[in-house]
Formats: C-alpha cells, structure tokens, sequence
C-alpha cells in the first residue's frame, strides 16, 4: 500500500490521538511526537513539520493553550494542556472514530482481535 494513504490517515486521526496524550497530563511538543511513537509500537512517527502545525491549529480552535516554560539548565518548552472546551472533544471524536473504523471493517471484512 502506497504511503500516501498511510499519510491520509495519519491525518485523519492526528487530532484524537494529540488530545488524547493531553488528557492525562500538559506536555510539549516533543513529548506529544515521541509518545506516539512509543505508544503506536513504531507505526506511527509524527515529524516537526507536521506535529506543530497540528499544535497552532487545536490552539487556535480553543481546544488546547500553550504556555512557555524554562527550567534551569533546559532549553525552554511550549506545554500544551486542554482547555474546558477541548476536554470535550476527545469523547466525541473517539465515538466518531469508532463509528467510522467499525463501517470500515464491515465494509472491508477486517475482524478485530
């Protein structure tokens, strides 16, 4: 299968999985792209170029805030938590992705495990 299509999924749940990482705790940008990987046992990597973009846009739709914070002897981070608003959307956008990954596996005939 061609990367492009992984690349449109990819996209496709970015969203879910960045605000679901922000659930548990504020983290930054690197944090967010590293987790991802690890949790996705290598499937899914997240480049800069890609994942901070992401970040402005779920900021700019009220659904995260950013803030810069410095620690001595650290090179200063943006850390992103979900604001009152985006902690309602993670819920929706799993029921949504359900929904949609179940259509798919009838339409597709995938089994889960």
């Amino acid at each position: 299968m061609g990367a492009k299509v992984e690349e449109e999924w990819k996209k496709g749940s970015a969203e879910l999985l960045i605000l679901s990482l922000l659930e548990d705790q504020p983290r930054h940008g690197y944090e967010i792209g590293k987790l991802i990987e690890v949790r996705s046992g290598g499937t899914l990597h997240f480049h800069v170029a890609s994942l901070y973009p992401l970040l402005y846009r779920l900021e700019k739709r009220g659904w995260i805030q950013g803030r810069w914070v410095e620690k001595p002897n650290k090179k200063r981070r943006r850390y992103y938590r979900l604001t009152a608003e985006g902690q309602r959307v993670p819920a929706l956008q799993r029921k949504k992705w359900q929904e949609f990954a179940g259509a798919v596996g009838r339409i597709a005939g995938v089994q889960h495990a």
